[in-house]
């Protein structure tokens, strides 16, 4: 029984500057960004598609009083060449994920990346899962029980916070649900512990999904759409700008989408509407709303079961996994295993099966300007899910019989979230030094009812012609959870010098766990009902020096705390209940240089982990004392001549368990399961200045082995693929329907490379395999 089973915002802008740019939406977004100042007064603005730098100079403090005493002051020199505009990796751009002060990701004493709307178009990420893997170092699997699971640096699953325009609904690996991209303005991926903003879970970061925002000026409507060799479909309209009301901005999307996967009889099917207002009541009153309505529907894929190489004969296949085996569910002793190449489009799954959720989204609220150096922002939020998983979820091969033994899951998800968030900016000069304090109040109330499988149908069926059946009888039982949450949260930054700033926080929070399970009878368990809560303190100190203009170092020492047995919702009466804790030392370098042609940056870390609780196949959970996870990342990207875009990332992670020892075992010095040591991904594009300008392109991706459960006795092969692209884009003089216009033609893994993806530890006698090659034609237009 997975544990991702067991229970399956507007975000606030920050400081603006006293004078902002306002572009169209059909720039790309590092452009759409607002130009301001290092931390000056806070102004109250309409929200913008991402925010960017001005030249970094004296804060407004300084500015105003050096004003006072004469009448006209020359602009100061630019720290960053050309720091106003757009930067190879996106380094002007605010990560509001990754700090409340409004920090660039370039000022920001941490790793981060921001990947824009226009970046997901022209690398072809159709959903967020794609977007990640383009990321340094992140690796993810689209598995059916815990869609969008992500992996990086050492740590996967509920270890990594999931925010939905800053907003945590729950753990991740309980939450989350496939996404398209086409709603999104960008994603935010923040790298360690990253408690102080999201709170609790983030011991090995967090990724936030953005979505559109309304922008100031003329309306732009856009329309996307897409068609692949598997039959897959995508569609995309948006609009956004100002409205005939003065101050009154909108922005409107809306996305379907089919996506057909390569086993047989399986697909997603979502449907994204989103809307947001904001208007402008007057200079220092802006009120806002957002409405987003969410579903997708699955029948699904739940991987390729493993098979003794003596079985498979001539149908094994090499390069896929490797390593022995002895099933956990069976029990068999498999031996050497392979990937039988007759089950590589095979669905185990039963014919009735269904993955499906819907989910509405309402947010709202004001910025107000109290004084021309404080701000108060305050948002409020409610959020809805209901979700079911209705499947055959267990595909474990019985050597005894030589046929696959099969195992039914239910469960279902009834979700209602409320919460408040409320942020107050006050820009000071101390001692002669310009400051920034960021005090937030945050609370939030979540009830979650779940209804589950209380017996688990399960039958034998033939490796390579199935009969899939149907799911038969359902019998269920109830749990729930009832959690409140409060947080007091504050973040500094203090100016030593221009070019030398100290950046630190403090989190202090308040979880109370309310939690009950009954039986098929509907009488109360053993142990339940219970309440339990914690008061974790977590927070963050480091620095930003830019020793010469463009080349900033940085350093930090971050601390995380999440609940122990995977997460909150699992916990049960007789468990361990203290928290896990996690810190990082973290210290790197990020340069701009070549006139803003050239970018790259650089960091190392060291994270340890304390308490752990981990998956060791079935409904087994572990404890393990330390995970330990030290690594480097370094990225790059390069525009050499005007026609010519080189990029590329490379991430290497050494994580292991220490002090994990058990009744009839240990696993100390095992590596967590989907964690490789390499992670590469590199890309080459050259542009033709024809009448109709053409595209060409091409990125490669490598990731290393790894291990599907603790025990690390079955290894996912390392595998490296590649994807193709060219676009034309149709001048308006031919077309003229539209401002631009643009065709793509993609190749998607064109060496038709098989692999594993992903490996789930509480079904590890499954493997899901990646997607074969594919073809892909798209078209884009906006006016």
């Amino acid at each position: 029984m997975s544990s991702s089973h067991i229970v399956r915002p507007r975000r606030f802008l920050l400081a603006s500057a006293a004078v902002t740019s306002f572009v169209a939406i059909d720039m790309p977004a590092t452009l759409a960004q607002q130009v301001r100042e290092p931390l000056p007064p806070v102004e109250v603005s309409p929200p913008q598609s991402r925010k960017q730098t001005k030249p970094a100079g004296r804060d407004a403090a300084t500015v105003r009083r050096t004003a006072a005493r004469r009448p006209a002051v020359a602009a100061p020199k630019p720290v960053a060449p050309n720091a106003s505009a757009p930067t190879p990796l996106n380094s002007n751009a605010v990560a509001e994920s990754a700090s409340r002060l409004g920090l660039t990701v370039r000022e920001t004493p941490a790793t981060v990346e921001v990947i824009s709307a226009e970046t997901m178009r022209e690398q072809g990420y159709r959903t967020v899962s794609d977007v990640a893997q383009g990321a340094v170092g992140v690796t993810a699997g689209d598995n059916p029980a815990e869609p969008s699971a992500f992996s990086m640096r050492g740590f996967t699953n509920s270890q990594i916070n999931t925010l939905y325009n800053g907003i945590k609904i729950g753990p991740q690996n309980m939450t989350s649900r496939i996404m398209d991209t086409a709603n999104l303005e960008a994603v935010e991926i923040l790298k360690g512990p990253a408690s102080l903003i999201s709170g609790e879970g983030a011991a090995g970061g967090a990724i936030n999904f953005v979505s559109r925002q309304p922008h100031t000026g003329p309306i732009r409507n856009e329309a996307d759409f897409s068609y692949d060799s598997l039959n897959s479909f995508r569609a995309h309209y948006g609009s956004g700008g100002s409205t005939n009301v003065e101050g009154l901005d909108y922005r409107f999307d809306v996305s379907r989408s089919t996506l057909n996967g390569f086993a047989d009889d399986t697909n997603t099917r979502t449907l994204d509407v989103s809307g947001q207002l904001n208007y402008r009541i007057s200079d220092s009153l802006k009120v806002w709303g957002a409405i987003e309505y969410r579903e997708d529907r699955s029948r699904a894929y739940w991987g390729a079961p493993l098979v003794p190489v003596a079985f498979s004969g001539s149908h094994a296949t090499a390069g896929i996994v490797s390593g022995s085996y002895v099933s956990s569910f069976n029990p068999s002793n498999l031996g050497p295993i392979t990937i039988d190449d007759r089950t590589f489009n095979t669905n185990y799954n039963v014919l009735d099966n269904r993955n499906v959720a819907q989910e509405v989204w309402l947010r709202g609220g004001f910025e107000l300007k109290l004084a021309p150096d404080l701000t108060l922002k305050s948002q409020a939020y409610a959020y809805g899910a209901e979700r079911s998983w209705f499947n055959n979820e267990v595909e474990a091969f019985n050597a005894a019989t030589n046929t696959v033994d099969r195992s039914r899951f239910y469960v279902a998800h009834n979700q209602r979230l409320v919460g408040n968030i409320t942020d107050l900016t006050w820009d000071a000069n101390i001692a002669g030094f310009d400051n920034r304090l960021v005090t937030t109040l945050s609370s939030s109330y979540l009830d979650f009812v779940r209804p589950g499988a209380a017996n688990l149908p399960g039958d034998s069926v033939d490796l390579v012609d199935p009969n899939r059946g149907f799911y038969g009888l359902l019998t269920t039982k109830q749990q729930t959870a009832r959690i409140d949450n409060e947080a007091l949260s504050f973040e500094d930054r203090l100016k030593l010098t221009r070019t030398f700033a100290l950046i630190g926080g403090l989190r202090v929070e308040h979880i109370g766990l309310d939690r009950n399970s009954t039986d098929q009878f509907g009488l109360e368990n053993a142990g339940f009902p219970f309440s339990k809560s914690w008061a974790p303190v977590t927070g963050r100190i480091g620095y930003t020096w830019e020793a010469v203009p463009g080349l900033t170092f940085f350093s930090q020492y971050a601390t995380g705390a999440d609940v122990s047995a995977n997460n909150i919702f699992l916990l049960a009466p007789t468990q361990n209940l203290d928290l896990t804790t996690a810190r990082t030392y973290e210290t790197g370098v990020k340069h701009v240089l070549w006139d803003n042609r050239a970018e790259w940056s650089f960091s190392a870390y060291d994270i340890v982990r304390k308490n752990v609780y981990a998956a060791a196949g079935g409904m087994t959970l572990n404890i393990a004392g330390r995970q330990e996870s030290k690594g480097v990342e370094l990225a790059g990207s390069v525009r050499p001549i005007e026609p010519l875009r080189l990029w590329g990332n490379i991430a290497y992670v050494d994580a292991r368990y220490a002090d994990y020892d058990f009744v009839g075992g240990s696993f100390s010095g095992n590596t967590p399961p989907n964690v490789p040591r390499i992670v590469a991904n590199a890309g080459a594009s050259w542009r033709f200045f024809t009448p109709w300008p053409v595209e060409v392109g091409i990125t490669g991706r490598h990731v290393g082995d790894r291990y599907n459960s603790d025990a690390n006795t079955v290894t996912m092969n390392a595998y490296t693929v590649g994807d193709l692209y060219a676009f034309v884009d149709i001048p308006k003089t031919v077309f003229n329907a539209a401002d631009q216009a643009r065709l793509t033609f993609r190749v998607r893994n064109f060496t038709d490379k098989r692999y594993a993806i992903w490996g789930d530890p509480f079904y590890p006698d499954q493997i899901l395999l990646g997607a074969p090659r594919t073809y892909e034609i798209s078209a884009a237009f906006k006016w």
